[in-house]
């Protein structure tokens, strides 16, 4: 694979927008910062899979301009690439989630459409239907402020659901209703109806979950502080109910066992240590116990998935400093973490993964009751690489592809 080196400053613009949520975490963000080095990124930030293929999204800056490019993958059962797409429209761009519509492939994320959003350093949220050769169907942008994303996608009978953020940067485009914000389209791309929450400063959706024909949202107000939202089929509001304090990133990930509500992120204590966090909700938001992992530096929960025998599986990044007499990124190893607990929140295991200089989990699935992690690794030579990993249901390491 052909590697590129990309100066500092050139690279912090691509920088800016590698973070999702359902995307790259705050505490392995700064780890790219790393000065004077020659940098090759390829990574993915989610994975969607069903019978016969798996289908991941993400970015990479393979070519000659050195711009972040939004990716679409497709591998075979063996995890074997038979196709990739680049998002070539505009400058820097990143996809963050992915969902399958039959054959259809619906990847959601970020883009700087035009010379004055390359300039100005903001984006406009995207979405791109995809045919299973690859083949655009629809791509359609959003913005209701200066800087837009999408997060995630969830696939409805009628079209398509979608959480992200539209917030003011500098220039202070648009309405002034802006922050967190959920947004439906059909099946043809064009926009039903979207809703706000929240700070037009800092607000944002990380991740939805429909159940029992509710719409739940989770993500951050900003200052620190988890929410959780619900809403009715149509986006009418319902109710919500907020954590004080997680990090900056709020709650990230979302999953339920029958009607009671997981949700995962980060408790945050300062800015030298956090914790991994699930914490429980009922049907009606309210808030009914929590569970933290605790260890030196910082630690977040960025997925969470339920498995076949009911156990909630937990994945994230856990930071530690490598010296304490410097707080610079070159001074903390990034690990990926994987936790497994029983539904009343009991620990039963938590893991870490250290192979390569740094490693980053970013998304999980179920597969012949076993779990595939999907996200990337730092290598010697300032590389970082998309890869995956496949666990037993006991948390042992099965391969990395």
């Amino acid at each position: 694979m052909k590697r590129k080196k990309l100066k500092r400053l050139k690279f912090i613009s691509f920088l800016c927008f590698i973070i999702l949520l359902v995307e790259i975490t705050y505490i392995g963000y700064s780890v790219l910062f790393r000065k004077e080095e020659s940098l090759y990124f390829d990574g993915i930030n989610a994975i969607e899979n069903n019978s016969s293929y798996y289908v991941t999204v993400g970015s990479n800056n393979d070519n000659d301009n050195f711009y972040e490019k939004a990716k679409v993958s497709k591998y075979n059962l063996k995890r074997e690439k038979t196709f990739e797409k680049l998002y070539n429209i505009g400058y820097n761009s990143a996809f963050f989630g992915v969902a399958l519509d039959g054959d259809s492939i619906i990847a959601v994320g970020s883009y700087e459409k035009t010379d004055e959003d390359h300039e100005d350093q903001v984006r406009r949220a995207l979405i791109v239907k995809y045919d299973e050769n690859g083949n655009v169907v629809f791509e359609s942008d959003f913005r209701l402020l200066d800087n837009s994303k999408f997060t995630s996608v969830f696939v409805v009978d009628d079209g398509y659901l979608v959480t992200g953020q539209s917030v003011y940067m500098n220039t202070k485009i648009g309405s002034k209703e802006g922050g967190a914000v959920l947004v439906k389209y059909d099946k043809d791309g064009n926009l039903l109806w979207s809703k706000t929450f929240g700070s037009s400063k800092g607000a944002i959706f990380n991740d939805l979950l429909v159940l029992d024909g509710f719409i739940f949202a989770v993500g951050t107000d900003g200052y620190h502080v988890g929410i959780l939202c619900k809403y009715d089929m149509t986006g009418n509001f319902v109710t919500y109910n907020d954590y004080k304090y997680t990090d900056d990133l709020g709650f990230n990930g979302i999953t339920n066992i029958g009607s009671t509500i997981y949700v995962s992120g980060s408790n945050w204590e300062n800015e030298s240590l956090s914790y991994g966090m699930i914490v429980q909700y009922d049907f009606d938001c309210t808030y009914e116990k929590q569970v933290f992992y605790r260890g030196e530096g910082l630690i977040r929960y960025n997925k969470l998935i339920t498995d076949n025998h009911g156990y909630i599986i937990a994945i994230g990044v856990i930071s530690s400093e490598k010296s304490m007499n410097s707080k610079t990124a070159d001074n903390f190893n990034y690990d990926g973490v994987v936790g497994k607990y029983e539904p009343s929140l009991e620990e039963i295991s938590v893991v870490t993964y250290g192979d390569e200089r740094d490693d980053y989990f970013t998304d999980i699935k179920l597969v012949d009751n076993n779990y595939l992690i999907v996200g990337y690794s730092s290598y010697e030579d300032g590389s970082y690489l998309s890869k995956f990993i496949r666990y037993s249901d006991a948390l042992k390491v099965l391969g990395v592809d």
